[in-house]
């Protein structure tokens, strides 16, 4: 792998939310598509991926207005900040001038994060919510107590982020258990190996247009779309 593949590969991961996730250069990953595929085009630069249901599918919880401002313009944003910092990082290597390098990875590392959690939170909702796993409902009831528990403290811990951030639930390998998560903007406060698998943006621009500053009706309603079935198939790959 030369320089410029290995950048471009390793974009993602420095973001710091794709530790322990399988598969960033090529093979499947936790969220269910090939980074290296399918999140870049064939000149190797990442790309806005299409929602996988339409603008209007998530109404009444979630506006058609909103997903098209969130999805065409904000995430379409994060992907442009990242092909620009991986291209800035490339010509310093090229050129061996480091006096930016400070600021082009702490670009690479906000815009990639923005990325991947925004493919996540997309691929998170759907208009049928499934069900849960049975193995998702034990890892649960044994992480939480149970479900009721873990949506309560879901809630809360979205809803408290400071600023623009986003509430996470991951798997951690190490205790063999979910967790929940802040995180602030999108990369900070990050636990480097656990595994997202349900993720909740409480950015502004995701709930302003419907919900103005009523950050919580908002996570109530993100709560009525989550497609269960999604989040059971990561949690499956996650601990494998």
């Amino acid at each position: 792998m030369n320089k410029r593949d290995f950048i471009k590969s390793s974009a993602l991961l420095s973001a710091g939310l794709l530790t322990g996730a399988t598969g960033v250069a090529g093979n499947k990953g936790f969220n269910g598509f090939t980074f290296a595929s399918s999140s870049m085009n064939s000149q190797g630069e990442y790309q806005l991926p299409p929602l996988p249901y339409a603008y209007n599918a998530l109404e009444p919880y979630i506006d058609e207005a909103t997903m098209r401002l969130h999805h065409d313009i904000h995430h379409a944003g994060y992907v442009k900040g990242l092909n620009t910092a991986v291209k800035k990082v490339n010509e310093a290597m090229d050129s061996g001038d480091f006096s930016l390098i400070k600021h082009w990875e702490r670009e690479m590392a906000f815009h990639g994060a923005g990325h991947f959690l925004h493919n996540l939170f997309w691929s998170n909702m759907g208009p049928s919510t499934g069900k849960r796993s049975t193995t998702l409902n034990r890892y649960i009831n044994q992480s939480f107590g149970s479900f009721d528990r873990f949506i309560s403290l879901f809630k809360q811990a979205s809803i408290s982020v400071e600023g623009g951030g986003w509430g996470i639930l991951a798997y951690q390998p190490d205790g063999d258990r979910l967790v929940v998560l802040q995180a602030e903007k999108h990369q900070n406060q990050t636990q480097w190996i656990t595994i997202p698998i349900l993720v909740c943006d409480v950015w502004e621009h995701a709930y302003y247009l419907k919900y103005q500053n009523k950050r919580g009706d908002y996570v109530n309603g993100f709560l009525q779309v989550v497609n269960w079935d999604h989040v059971s198939e990561l949690l499956e790959q996650a601990i494998r």
